[in-house]
């Protein structure tokens, strides 16, 4: 799963139609958000920092909830933009996960762990767990 990594408003306009997970790097404005969703139908989640998601209106989670599009908090760590404008979510991650359910752990146990373990927030894990083959 890849994540196109928006540090600026001028990116907004060069997310590639294909893109379908977005994080973004900087505080967008409702409009930012508008514009993103709209411009570009096969989003199917955006990630937003914590410290930002405590500033998003009731209206705009209800405009990514009938656009269904995933709202995720969370931030990318380490991750350079200069270096690429896309962070992929390592294979290693997606092993731990196959792993644990494997084991039998509950969702709850899984992201417990898997927040120990790795940068990663909960609520990305939560939704990597829940978006993938597993």
């Amino acid at each position: 799963m890849k994540f196109r990594v928006i540090s600026t408003k001028s990116d907004i306009e060069n997310i590639d139609k294909n893109d379908e997970y977005i994080h973004f790097a900087f505080r967008p404005s409702n409009t930012d958000i508008f514009n993103a969703i709209s411009n570009n139908p096969n989003i199917k989640a955006i990630q937003i920092p914590s410290s930002y998601m405590k500033t998003l209106s009731k209206s705009m989670k209800m405009f990514f909830d009938i656009h269904d599009v995933s709202l995720i908090e969370g931030d990318i760590w380490g991750h350079r933009k200069d270096i690429n404008e896309y962070y992929e979510v390592p294979d290693s991650i997606y092993k731990k996960l196959r792993e644990m359910v494997n084991e039998g752990l509950s969702e709850d146990e899984i992201i417990e762990k898997m927040g120990k373990e790795t940068r990663l927030d909960l609520d990305f894990i939560k939704f990597l767990l829940n978006h993938g083959n597993y």
